[in-house]
């Protein structure tokens, strides 16, 4: 019996459906999560998301947010969350040089906008890794998922 999924970015629903194992990336370490889970509420930090399912698996980019389980529902409030397989390279890559370039130069005497600066880079850089890591593997065997 699958546990249901639903990861949902500020904007917008990234994923609903039935997963066989959801692993995330906590903020004490990867969690797996699987059907019939005790009741937990954590705080997600930027990482892959993965949904594994009947043999496939997808995977997704959050940048922070909350993760619920249920025994029968793990819901993913990401504050940035983006399925893999859509990720716009050339997109993520411009950012991150834009926010180096501006990095810099120094800290700006914002704060705030110090701090967004940098969380701008670390979610190109995940966004990039992610795409050399998974992008093309949503359909990899079970006997290469460990099943």
């Amino acid at each position: 019996m699958p546990i249901r999924v639903e990861i949902v970015s500020q904007d917008r629903m990234v994923f609903e459906g039935d997963a066989d194992i959801v692993i995330a990336p906590g903020v004490n370490g990867e969690m797996g999560i699987l059907p019939n889970h005790a009741p937990l509420l954590s705080t997600l930090k930027y990482g892959i998301l993965k949904v594994r399912y009947q043999g496939r698996e997808e995977a997704f980019t959050v940048a922070g947010g909350l993760i619920e389980v249920q025994p029968d529902i793990v819901t993913v409030l990401a504050d940035a969350a983006e399925n893999v397989e859509e990720i716009d390279v050339a997109r993520a890559e411009e950012s991150r040089r834009r926010a180096e370039e501006l990095l810099k130069k120094g800290p700006p005497p914002d704060t705030d906008e110090y701090l967004k600066l940098q969380a701008a880079l670390r979610r190109s850089n995940l966004r990039l890794e992610a795409v050399r890591r998974y992008r093309g593997q949503r359909q990899r065997s079970s006997s290469e998922l460990g099943g």
